[in-house]
């Protein structure tokens, strides 16, 4: 559906011809080619003299697909530049971050016991992995970019995918970034304070810091990105190394006493289950990253699906072995006492190397938040191209082929979240929502399959397994409302209050003409400062 946000917000727009001829003459207000300043705006000079260029070019010879693909390699377009190592290195990277270091003291306190909380972590992998598989799924049948938003947007209809992007850019997204980015501001200040606290105005400093570096990497270049992408996740790798191998070699030499009546179930209570699970799949967060990136993966039908199998199999394997590691070392008493878990195992376990662990699980926060960032831009980038977000939102930059826009735009909100959050309270702020709309686009998936029985699917995960994941996200989200129903509450009214926005500007758009003219003013002048234009390619 055209229009609302996008079609009534935005009636006139910087050509990408236009953008890239005048662009150098954005800031200085000279005359450009077209004999007009350009901080009057753009005339069609610059596109004329580049099409009488393109056709000389084609007079002076060369075969017809040649200069398709010169046409092409110059168009403003997001490129297909993410291959099967990148994208396993895009889920490993974004999943391992700073959850496996926050998420098991979370985990333990609302599970009650050893034997539970690793039961927790290796359901949460498991569920993690199905919800994986249904995104194959979908990833594979539908090929545009993304993710939740377009999944819900095709099977069940654009209320739904608003709602997901308005949840998206008002909430989820600065808070995901605001408690990965707070735990890479603890982990990199507070061994310089210990045994002291760190200053907590230090901490979130350090923290604003970091998500603007990686902000401006992911506004630079694609490719930067995902070599800093590969990087970081080796770095990730080798930090659960470090705590994996210390760990099973006590293990071992029969230190066991911590598994030891491991199953207290009178510790368990049904209010808290839901909490420890939002817990873990807090840890596992990120394998749907990918799908919203769809349109710039290399072969999306081969190495989608491969890409998350590999990489969701290695993580639970991961993860479940850092976990046994931790409770070998670590008292059940002592893992609650810490806030930082990888640095207290390592201050007993791996004392020669102890200071390496804070820097090793800072840069893989760093990394998380590069994988977030990247990915979810997108989304918000494909809404403003269907016309269910403002329109600058789905632009591109002319020379750096980033959707700048998208990306630079959800910053604000981040840092307004990074100055007034903390940590745990954010975990559970953000998932309720985000395993909502999770669970109803794999939903959507289902009933797509019934109304379109012989619509080819490149992979299609059995039934048993999209149905099972659907509907323990359901009781987990459904049950939250019961064990923490501020937090649950304030983000499910956050969500709802998306609904009167979607009807006044997209089902029955009356937004007033003034405020079209104020908004096509600032989108204009926004457009011409960012130098920015709309995709020219489909890539879909």
């Amino acid at each position: 559906m055209k229009g609302g946000l996008g079609g009534c917000g935005v009636t006139s727009v910087v050509t990408a011809p236009q953008a890239r001829d005048c662009s150098k003459h954005v800031s200085t207000g000279i005359l450009c080619c077209c004999g007009e300043k350009t901080r009057h705006g753009w005339t069609k000079a610059g596109e004329m003299q580049r099409t009488q260029v393109r056709t000389q070019v084609r007079t002076e010879g060369g075969d017809g697909k040649k200069e398709k693909e010169e046409e092409e390699e110059d168009a403003v377009q997001l490129r297909r530049k993410i291959g099967l190592l990148p994208a396993i290195s895009f889920i490993i990277g974004t999943v391992v971050g700073s959850g496996i270091f926050i998420a098991p003291k979370g985990v333990l306190m609302n599970s009650g016991s050893v034997g539970l909380s690793l039961l927790v972590w290796t359901l949460s992998g498991i569920l993690s992995l199905f919800g994986a598989l249904c995104y194959a799924e979908l990833g594979t049948t539908f090929t545009k970019s993304g993710g939740q938003y377009t999944y819900l947007l095709e099977t069940l209809g654009p209320m739904p995918g608003f709602l997901r992007l308005w949840a998206d850019f008002v909430f989820i997204r600065p808070a995901v970034i605001a408690y990965v980015s707070l735990a890479f501001g603890g982990y990199t200040v507070e061994p310089f304070f210990a045994p002291c606290a760190a200053p907590v105005a230090l901490i979130k400093l350090v923290s604003v810091l970091g998500v603007t570096f990686v902000v401006a990497v992911n506004c630079w270049s694609v490719t930067m990105t995902s070599r800093v992408q590969v990087v970081l996740t080796f770095v990730k790798l080798f930090a659960l190394v470090l705590i994996i191998v210390p760990g099973l070699t006590a293990l071992g030499k029969g230190k066991t006493e911590n598994f030891q009546n491991g199953f207290e179930v009178e510790l368990l209570t049904l209010d808290k289950l839901p909490l420890a699970f939002y817990n873990g799949l807090y840890a596992y967060g990120g394998w749907f990253y990918l799908n919203c990136v769809t349109e710039e993966v290399i072969n999306p039908n081969r190495n989608i699906p491969l890409a998350i199998i590999l990489s969701m199999v290695t993580v639970t394997v991961l993860f479940v072995l850092t976990n046994v590691a931790y409770y070998t070392v670590m008292t059940p008493a002592q893992l609650l006492m810490s806030d930082a878990v990888a640095v207290t195992f390592a201050n007993r376990a791996i004392q020669a190397i102890a200071p390496l662990i804070p820097v090793l699980v800072g840069l893989s926060c760093l990394g998380a938040l590069n994988g977030g960032i990247f990915g979810s831009p997108r989304m918000l980038f494909v809404g403003g191209r269907e016309g269910h977000w403002p329109q600058i939102f789905s632009m591109i930059h002319i020379r750096r082929r980033t959707p700048l826009p998208a990306v630079l735009l959800q910053f604000p909100l981040a840092v307004l979240m990074i100055s007034s959050g903390e940590i745990y309270q954010l975990v559970n702020f953000a998932s309720f929502s985000r395993w909502f709309f999770i669970a109803l686009s794999t939903l959507g998936m289902l009933i797509h399959r019934y109304r379109f029985p012989h619509l080819l699917r490149p992979f299609k995960v059995p039934l048993v397994i999209a149905v099972t994941f659907t509907v323990v996200c359901f009781f987990i989200v459904g049950l939250s409302l019961y064990s923490d129903p501020f937090n649950t509450g304030c983000s499910c009214a956050l969500t709802l209050s998306g609904l009167p926005v979607y009807y006044v500007t997209i089902h029955r758009p009356c937004v007033p003409q003034k405020f079209k003219r104020i908004f096509n003013y600032f989108n204009r002048k926004l457009q011409i400062l960012l130098e920015v234009a709309q995709q020219e390619v489909q890539t879909y």
